[in-house]
């Protein structure tokens, strides 16, 4: 062990006459033509893994992925079928849809701020401004107002001129209350006709008096059927994609 250790140290101690020899400082600020702030590409390549880090939040939150695997979810519970599909194809196909919606703001934001950034023409607040912007009309678009209205007076905003001056920190959680409810809505439509078909069997086997036979079992091939004869997914994925590219 105190072998491994000696042998680690003078790994190290290269880099440590290196750091001393040469100066190096990470992160640097120096005040720009017009007042701003300009910070070094080491903090800005900090941030930018943070931002990273942050990716699988924001793709479920500032996206349609949480109306999309919600739906899904209640449809499979719907049917009946609680691993069928499982839920690595429910997340794989919300994920794909998501991408197809959120394609136009994807490329808003790769060419307004990622591609004039890494050409170096604009500096990295204006980039993080312009790709921010993208995702801060579509989440207007598709949040209630009422829920705008609720964490704004939480948050101790009186209120706002036009939706551009809408923070991110009142417009995210009152986007993802507004996806939630959307969700749940279009969910109970998905559920009723099954529920009737569920009545239905669950009536003619208590007229019969099969007590001891589980409607579920009875049921089920019918709600297949009915999907099926109806083509549902094409319905469902259909109605979930136009509802965010029809507003």
């Amino acid at each position: 062990m105190r072998r491994n250790l000696i042998a680690f140290a003078v790994l190290l101690m290269p880099g440590f006459a290196f750091a001393a020899s040469s100066d190096l400082t990470f992160v640097t600020s120096e005040q720009g033509p017009d007042g701003s702030a300009i910070y070094s590409v080491s903090l800005q390549v900090l941030l930018f893994m943070t931002m990273l880090s942050m990716l699988p939040a924001a793709l479920m939150t500032m996206t349609s992925f949480t109306r999309i695997i919600i739906v899904l979810s209640i449809l499979r519970q719907a049917l009946g079928m609680m691993q069928t599909p499982s839920n690595q194809i429910i997340i794989g196909v919300a994920l794909f849809t998501t991408f197809f919606i959120m394609s136009p703001v994807f490329e808003a934001a790769y060419e307004n701020g990622l591609q004039p950034y890494m050409e170096e023409t604009i500096d990295f607040d204006e980039a993080l401004q312009e790709t921010g912007d993208p995702f801060h009309n579509f989440m207007t678009g598709q949040a209630r107002d009422s829920d705008v209205a609720l964490f704004s007076e939480m948050g101790g905003y009186d209120g706002f001129d036009s939706i551009e001056e809408i923070p991110f920190r009142v417009l995210i959680p009152a986007y993802i209350t507004s996806e939630l409810k959307t969700a749940f809505q279009i969910g109970f439509l998905i559920f009723i006709p099954f529920l009737v078909i569920d009545l239905v069997v669950s009536s003619i086997l208590m007229s019969m008096g099969m007590m001891m036979l589980s409607p579920m079992l009875i049921s089920l091939p019918f709600k297949i059927m009915l999907f099926v004869l109806v083509d549902g997914w094409t319905l469902v994925m259909g109605t979930l994609a136009a509802s965010f590219l029809t507003t």
